[in-house]
């Protein structure tokens, strides 16, 4: 499908599966090597980055574990600026090298908050590895944590293998754009 329709927005093809796939088993490969022989913990962000870290753990070969955490900052189609945690972590981190799984690294407020939270739990190593980034829209500079960037995108609101428009549209396998 070129264009699809999600609520009142309409959004055109942007990324096919294949061009993301190619990329997630690119930063995959990066993280095998880095990480070989360290036992790394993923945390999957909630509930963008599904999709992102189920294909992106078919491609990591290091003994590793994953868990899920949430962090909230849109409504609709904008940032709200206020993060609130839903759901938190239940397992220790003191001491593991912990790379968060996120869908999308936009103004860097959420992911702010979930490394300075994270960072209280003492990990040897706290890392982003993140599917998309908006280089343009970021506003806090997140340093060398922002390690793994599967693509880098403008500043669009995009829809599709994960991310959502109100809820809507996570279940498509490509990436679209909004066009109106």
């Amino acid at each position: 499908m070129n264009v699809i329709q999600v609520s009142d927005k309409k959004f055109s093809l942007s990324m096919s599966e294949k061009e993301i796939l190619t990329q997630v088993k690119r930063v995959a490969s990066e993280i095998n090597r880095d990480y070989e022989g360290k036992d790394p913990l993923f945390l999957g962000m909630l509930n963008g980055a599904f999709m992102f870290a189920a294909d992106l753990m078919k491609e990591v070969n290091v003994p590793c574990r994953i868990s899920f955490v949430k962090f909230s900052s849109y409504q609709g189609t904008e940032t709200t600026g206020n993060v609130q945690e839903v759901i938190g972590l239940k397992e220790s981190i003191k001491g593991r090298h912990v790379i968060i799984v996120e869908d999308i690294v936009d103004t860097g407020f959420t992911m702010q908050k979930t490394l300075a939270t994270l960072e209280k739990s003492e990990p040897a190593s706290l890392k982003v590895c993140a599917l998309l980034c908006k280089p343009s829209k970021l506003q806090v500079d997140l340093g060398d944590a922002l390690k793994y960037v599967a693509l880098n995108i403008p500043d669009d609101f995009i829809v599709g293998y994960g991310l959502d428009y109100d809820g809507y549209g996570r279940n498509f396998r490509d990436i679209y754009t909004i066009v109106g």
